[in-house]
């Protein structure tokens, strides 16, 4: 099954360039609500289920024995920037199992944000593991795994408890059994999930309907801590922030590599995922926009706040407007 057109890109006024993907809205009861292409081929979600990677993170209780804050359980769901306080965070994280960056098995690579990255690199200083996207969920899987009494040493292995933790929470989640894992960037599974039993589980995740009270509780106090410290989320300039700092509770978003974003409405008892086919990101956020725009309530103020998120414009190095990025029918539906 070939995936529909859904984002555009024009220069001059021509079509330059055809984003295809895929996107799937259910409910809490798993039926259908929206659907565009293969829904039921498996992606690899990536970073879009780290909410879910997090939940052994509060169900072990570690987040009460030490004695974790918002903006550590919110860093347990990002993909930071490596800012200087999302790495600090990392740290706290860290300090407060006894432990420091050298439990960390994600690998280090330079602050995504240029401008961090640079500050570093200036001060003479190399990047360490605090400053891997991943380092909160990978601090927070440290502190799950001592919460659980087990060695923290090995977590990344799909075998380890804690993983194994983590791979039944999202087939509970998902409803699905779940394949064998890939490995992701950070050296964690990562589990293919049909993009339906994607968007199921965030619904799930959203409303806590269908879930042990636990795992309910548990998740609405991930949601509760992203939307009150959005920028931990993500950082300066990112989408994931700017969505939540702006809709708070109404809207969890996340979004992951190659493509993917996922996300809850929860008022809504809605889920989303979607995947576009060539991995854009610039094609995944625009395509969130729209499903924002097209199923959450909106005020005069949310329209204003999303229009140029579903109509950004291209500009040259000289800051000339050459192009802009457009969403097909197929993806707004009746334009508002």
């Amino acid at each position: 099954m070939s995936n529909p057109v859904l984002i555009e890109v024009w220069r001059g006024g021509r079509v330059e360039s055809r984003h295809r993907g895929s996107v799937a809205i259910v409910d809490a009861d798993g039926a259908m609500v929206f659907a565009l292409g293969d829904v039921e081929r498996a992606v690899y979600p990536r970073s879009a289920i780290k909410a879910f990677q997090a939940l052994p993170l509060i169900e072990s209780g570690a987040v009460d024995r030490f004695k974790l804050d918002d903006e550590q359980i919110a860093l347990a769901c990002a993909s930071h920037n490596g800012e200087p306080a999302h790495a600090a965070t990392a740290a706290r994280t860290l300090k407060a199992a006894g432990l420091d960056v050298a439990a960390l098995e994600c690998g280090a690579h330079w602050p995504s944000r240029e401008a961090t990255a640079r500050a570093l690199a200036r001060a003479g200083q190399e990047p360490s593991a605090l400053h891997n996207n991943c380092s909160g969920k990978h601090s927070g899987f440290v502190c799950a795994a001592c919460a659980m009494g087990v060695d923290h040493h090995g977590y990344v292995d799909p075998t380890h408890p804690l993983q194994r933790e983590v791979q039944a929470g999202i087939e509970r989640l998902a409803g699905v059994q779940l394949e064998a894992p890939a490995i992701d960037g950070c050296s964690a599974p990562n589990w293919p999930v049909p993009l339906r039993a994607l968007a199921f589980a965030f619904a799930r995740f959203g409303t806590g309907q269908g879930l042990a009270p636990e795992t309910a509780k548990a998740a609405a106090r991930l949601r509760a801590a992203c939307a009150a410290k959005p920028w931990f989320v993500a950082g300066t300039e990112r989408f994931c922030t700017k969505e939540m700092q702006h809709f708070g509770t109404r809207v969890f978003v996340k979004t992951g590599a190659e493509g993917v974003f996922t996300g809850a409405f929860p008022d809504l008892g809605l889920g989303v995922a979607l995947k576009v086919d060539d991995g854009t990101k610039r094609a995944s956020e625009m395509m969130m926009a729209a499903m924002i725009a097209r199923f959450v309530p909106l005020t005069e103020a949310d329209r204003t706040f999303l229009a140029p998120l579903l109509a950004p414009v291209m500009t040259n190095w000289n800051g000339l407007e050459v192009g802009k990025l457009q969403a097909t029918d197929a993806l707004m539906g009746a334009r508002r």
